[in-house]
């Protein structure tokens, strides 16, 4: 290895023990602000609009306008602005209803739950007949009580008479399609992954290895299944069984939940734990109909006014530094990862 790609190494090796040091001092700092805004509440959580209808319009008179000569220009905002007048006095009364459209993105733990449990009361004070309600929706699952939750949160819609429909774009699977069975209407992008109708679970055990040190772990219960299986201690058989009793029963009250929801739907040949691609899904009775939510609203814009909702919380000076700082390590540890790699075609 050349002297050069030495130095090369050795600045890359002292910025990553620098950028270690700072994201560890941000972290800390983040983690501050994070229980602080916990203890606080959401009271500086806020209603954010966006009429959907005006920013593509937005878009497609720019758009016009970059493709026309400079001295066209001036003749077509002109025309434009006509459009714009007559539109606001007739166009307007020709929509028909409001589409509402709100965004779920899930992890593990459906932590958005609360705020679409929010968006969702918001809406029902508001909706009215014709209205319709589009949810987009990327969840890959997480855990059960969670996701019963966010999906009974979805089920308010329904129960209200509102027009619901599910727009799948990536990935529906397991509590997210629990989510997006409460629909009148699902929509998915054709390699949109969805199902996963299952439940799992598992659990080590280091029983034997600390047997093996003579090493005794004691796990003490009052009830006969109130620890069916464990890290530490000797798991019994009838300790499995039970296990996987109660994992046969979660499973089915999901079946029996989807199936409600979906009456058309197989439940037993999808229930498998098995995925699909979204253009696979209306065959399977998994959806209505495959497209991207893109596409959707904007033909529903043709019909109606497509309001985005939202509730969002609003940051501090001192955590907006510190989200600005987080993006910026990262972006340096892109950069020297990247500076490594190219490192390998300097040496001889």
């Amino acid at each position: 290895m050349s002297d050069g790609v030495g130095d090369i190494l050795l600045f890359v090796l002292q910025w990553l023990a620098l950028l270690g040091i700072v994201a560890a001092l941000v972290a800390a700092g983040l983690a501050l602000l994070g229980r602080a805004r916990e203890a606080g509440g959401d009271r500086h959580r806020q209603l954010r609009i966006e009429v959907l209808n005006d920013r593509y319009r937005s878009r497609r008179q720019r758009l016009g306008l970059a493709r026309l000569a400079p001295g066209e220009r001036k003749r077509s905002i002109k025309a434009w602005r006509r459009e714009e007048k007559q539109r606001r006095k007739h166009g307007e009364a020709a929509l028909q209803g409001t589409v509402w459209v709100i965004e779920f993105h899930g992890d593990i733990k459906a932590s958005a739950t609360p705020r679409l449990a929010e968006e969702i009361s918001a809406l029902l004070a508001v909706a009215e007949e014709g209205d319709e309600v589009v949810v987009l929706l990327e969840s890959a699952g997480g855990l059960v009580h969670a996701y019963g939750l966010a999906a009974a949160q979805l089920d308010r819609l329904r129960d209200a008479g509102i027009a619901t429909t599910v727009c799948v774009d990536k990935v529906a699977a397991s509590g997210g399609y629990m989510m997006a069975c409460t629909a009148q209407r699902l929509r998915v992008a054709p390699f949109a992954v969805l199902g996963s109708i299952g439940v799992v679970a598992q659990l080590p055990n280091v029983h034997r290895l600390l047997k093996r040190h003579d090493i005794d772990v004691d796990v003490m219960t009052a009830g006969r299944y109130k620890r069916t299986l464990t890290v530490f201690g000797e798991n019994t058989e009838e300790g499995r069984e039970k296990f996987i009793e109660d994992l046969e029963g979660i499973h089915s009250l999901f079946k029996a939940y989807v199936s409600e929801r979906r009456p058309q739907l197989d439940i037993e040949a999808v229930a498998t734990g098995e995925i699909w691609y979204g253009s696979e899904a209306p065959d399977k009775g998994l959806a209505d109909e495959v497209g991207t939510s893109e596409a959707y609203l904007l033909d529903r814009m043709a019909e109606a006014r497509v309001l985005k909702v939202s509730l969002e919380t609003r940051k501090g000076l001192s955590e907006r530094i510190g989200l600005a700082a987080s993006h910026g390590i990262e972006r340096g540890v892109e950069r020297t990862l990247e500076a490594l790699d190219a490192s390998r075609w300097l040496r001889r």
